[in-house]
């Protein structure tokens, strides 16, 4: 005859039951109070949700021309997804509307932009046309203005060199400077050198008299300087 368990061993054994149906119990109460994941609408599933849309019509046209209609109703979660579309091409064509938008200032704005350049270069044409016009005048005037005893560096040495600088750079200002020096500082040898070098000036001009008188001015007196013997030749 076998031996029946003892009390303390029943005890055991009940307790362990317990304890697994209570954890049972928690864990279905607990799997039952987790919310399900959000389903993820990505391309595949987009697919086959199309695909179970055109099955579910094939079946419900069939059901409706056998005379058994079928009352579908919507999926949430496809009114959902809809709503979701519909807010999404909403703010898509709001954006396109400003996009328009900017584009068309900007347009207007590169338009002003080059509108502003042309009148720009324009101006600044006319400025530097003025300007020319303004300097020609001032040197027709400089030019021709009447010779005066003037002395740019008080002596009639420093004068001579002015003049000579001037030859190379600007012949008709370096006339004028000849005529002067021989004004401001008559009856020096700088007044005779600077019409000596005036008459190389008119020969150059191919003013054959204005040289000829300059040279004249040069010798009057006959001054021995070394480039003397030169301009007699020359005369």
């Amino acid at each position: 005859m076998p031996k029946l368990p003892s009390f303390r061993s029943r005890a055991v054994l009940s307790t362990a039951v317990g304890l697994a149906l209570i954890a049972g119990a928690v864990a279905a109460q607990t799997a039952t109070q987790l919310p399900p994941d959000a389903i993820q609408w990505d391309k595949r599933r987009l697919d086959q949700l199309d695909r179970n849309v055109r099955r579910l019509e094939r079946a419900v046209t069939q059901r409706n021309a056998a005379g058994q209609p079928v009352l579908v109703e919507p999926d949430p979660e496809v009114v959902a997804l809809q709503g979701s579309v519909s807010d999404l091409t909403r703010r898509l064509g709001d954006l396109e509307d400003s996009l328009q938008r900017m584009n068309g200032d900007l347009e207007r704005s590169t338009f002003e932009l080059e509108e502003a350049n042309r009148d720009n270069a324009a101006l600044r044409a006319r400025i530097t046309d003025t300007d020319n016009r303004i300097a020609a005048l001032e040197r027709a005037n400089e030019l021709n203005a009447p010779i005066t005893a003037d002395s740019a560096t008080n002596s009639a040495a420093g004068d001579l060199a002015a003049a000579i600088e001037l030859v190379k750079s600007d012949p008709a200002r370096a006339d004028r400077a000849f005529q002067t020096v021989a004004v401001t500082w008559p009856d020096t040898n700088e007044a005779r050198e600077a019409n000596s070098r005036l008459g190389d000036l008119r020969v150059a001009q191919s003013d054959r008299a204005g040289a000829v008188a300059a040279y004249a001015a040069a010798l009057q007196g006959w001054p021995r300087i070394a480039w003397a013997g030169e301009t007699t030749l020359k005369l």
